[in-house]
C-alpha cells in the first residue's frame, strides 16, 4: 500500500514539477549562451577580436560567482517561488539589454550583469528538487531537469539561426533581434512563477491529504535519517572539504559546457556554412545526449554508484574535445562535438546528486550554491583561454586541449573523492570502539 502510495505522489509530483522547471531552465540556457549565435556576425559588426568576445562571454560568470551564495541563502529564506520569479524578469531585461551594446566595455558590464541577475537559478532548483523528492530518486530527476540545457542548443540553435536572418528590419541587426526576442519569455514566466510554483510539500494543494502527508513525512524521515552525519549550518555548508572538491569537479565540466554553448557555433561556421545551416548542425549533438544523459543518469540511480558515472562520463568528454581539435571535415567534427555533449550533460546528474547525501538545511543551500559558483567559473576560464589562444595562434586546438585537460583533472579528483570516502568510512568503527 505505501509502495502504491509512493508511486502515486511521486508521479503527480514529477508532472507538477518537472516540465515547469524544465522549462524555466530552457530558457535560461538560451539567454545564457545565445552569445555564441550572436558572435557569428556581432563580433564582426562590433570589431570584436576571439580574445575580446572570449572574454565578454566568459565574465559572465564572475558575476554569477560573487552572488550565488547569497542569491541560494535567500531562496532558502523567502522561499523558491519569489525568489525564482525575481531572477527571471531581472535576467529577461538584462538579456535584452544587450540587444544595445556599442563596444566592449558595455559587452562586459552587461555579460558582468546577466551573471548577477541569473545567480541562484540553477542551484536554487537542485536545492528546490531536494525539497520534493528523495535522494534514491534524485540523479534521474536531476537528468530530467538538466535535459533542458541540451535541448535549448537542440531546439534553440535553429531559433537562433533564424533571428539572426532578420538583419536589417526596423534597422536592427540580426543579432539584435536575437536578444530582444529571446529575452521576451524570461520575462513572462517570472510573472507565471509566483502563480504556478509550490514553495514546499507543506503548502501543496494539489496533493490530496494523504498524498501530502506521505511525501512531508518522507522528506522529514530522510532528513532525520542524515541529521546525526549531515551538515546543517551555513558555515559547516562553506567549510566541507567534499563541496570544495565537487567544486573544483564541477569546475571541469563547466569549462567543458560552456566551451561548446559559446565556441561551437564558430567552430561549425568554419566550414564555410550559413548561420541557419549552423544552426541545424549544432543542435545535432545536443539531440543525441538528452537521451544518453538520461540513461546514464537512471543506471547510477539503478545501481547507487556515483563516482565512476561522473569519471566515465568526464573522459569521453575530454577525447571528444582532443577530436575534434584535429576534425577536418563537418561529418568528424559534429561526431566529435557529439562525444563532448554526451560527456559533458552525463556527467551533471550524478555528480549533482552527490551533496545533498552529506548536507541539509542552510548547509545544503550554501554548499550547492559554493560548488556551482566555484564550478561555474570554469565557465569564465574555458570561453577565455580558447578566445586567447585561438587570438595567439589561429587556432582551436589548444584551447580545446586546454578544457580537455581540465575534464582529465575533473575525473582524476572524482576518484581521490571516493577513495577518501571510503577510507572516512573504514576509520569510523574503530573510532566507536
Amino acid at each position: 500500500m505505501d509502495s502504491a502510495l509512493e508511486t502515486r505522489v511521486m508521479r503527480k509530483v514529477s508532472w507538477r514539477i518537472i516540465p515547469f522547471i524544465m522549462l524555466l531552465y530552457f530558457i535560461a540556457f538560451i539567454d545564457r549562451v545565445n552569445i555564441g549565435f550572436a558572435a557569428l556576425t556581432m563580433n564582426k559588426d562590433l570589431g570584436f577580436s576571439p580574445a575580446v568576445f572570449g572574454f565578454g562571454a566568459g565574465i559572465f560568470f564572475l558575476g554569477y560567482f560573487l552572488f550565488e551564495v547569497p542569491s541560494n541563502l535567500i531562496l532558502h529564506k523567502v522561499g523558491a517561488r519569489i525568489w525564482i520569479a525575481r531572477v527571471m524578469v531581472t535576467w529577461g531585461i538584462v538579456s535584452a539589454g544587450m540587444a544595445f551594446v556599442q563596444g566592449s566595455t558595455s559587452f562586459y558590464i552587461l555579460r558582468f550583469l546577466l551573471g548577477v541577475a541569473e545567480a541562484g537559478f540553477f542551484p536554487g532548483i537542485i536545492l528546490y528538487l531536494s525539497y520534493w523528492f528523495p535522494a534514491r530518486r534524485r540523479a534521474a530527476v536531476t537528468a530530467i531537469f538538466m535535459a533542458a540545457a541540451p535541448l535549448s542548443t537542440a531546439l534553440g540553435s535553429p531559433i537562433s539561426g533564424a533571428l539572426l536572418e532578420m538583419h536589417g528590419l526596423m534597422g536592427l541587426a540580426g543579432w539584435q533581434w536575437m536578444f530582444l526576442i529571446e529575452a521576451v519569455p524570461a520575462v513572462l514566466l517570472g510573472g507565471v512563477v509566483l502563480v504556478y510554483m509550490t514553495d514546499r510539500p507543506e503548502k501543496a494543494d494539489w496533493l490530496d491529504a494523504e498524498e501530502r502527508n506521505w511525501l512531508i513525512a518522507a522528506m522529514a524521515a530522510e532528513n532525520a535519517g542524515k541529521a546525526s552525519a549531515a551538515s546543517h549550518s551555513v558555515w559547516r555548508g562553506l567549510a566541507d572539504l567534499r563541496v570544495l572538491a565537487l567544486s573544483l569537479v564541477y569546475f571541469g565540466t563547466s569549462a567543458g559546457l560552456y566551451t561548446l554553448g559559446i565556441w561551437s557555433p564558430q567552430i561549425i561556421k568554419e566550414f564555410g556554412l550559413t548561420s541557419m545551416q549552423v544552426g541545424f548542425l549544432n543542435a545535432i549533438p545536443a539531440i543525441v545526449a538528452v537521451g544518453a544523459m538520461v540513461l546514464w543518469a537512471r543506471h547510477s540511480d539503478r545501481t547507487g554508484e556515483r563516482t565512476w558515472h561522473v569519471v566515465l562520463a568526464c573522459l569521453v568528454a575530454a577525447a571528444g574535445l582532443a577530436f575534434a581539435g584535429y576534425a577536418t571535415t563537418v561529418v568528424t567534427v559534429l561526431a566529435a562535438l557529439t562525444l563532448v555533449n554526451i560527456g559533458i550533460s552525463s556527467a551533471k546528474p550524478p555528480l549533482w546528486s552527490m551533496p545533498t547525501l552529506f548536507l541539509s538545511g542552510s548547509a545544503a543551500a550554501a554548499g550547492i550554491a559554493t560548488i556551482n559558483s566555484i564550478g561555474n567559473l570554469g565557465g569564465f576560464v574555458g570561453p577565455t583561454m580558447i578566445g586567447w589562444i585561438k587570438d595567439t595562434t589561429g587556432s582551436y586546438l589548444g584551447g580545446l586541449y586546454f578544457v580537455a585537460g581540465l575534464l582529465v583533472l575533473s575525473a582524476a579528483l572524482t576518484l581521490l573523492l571516493a577513495r577518501a570516502g571510503r577510507k572516512a568510512e573504514a576509520a569510523e568503527p574503530a573510532i566507536q570502539h
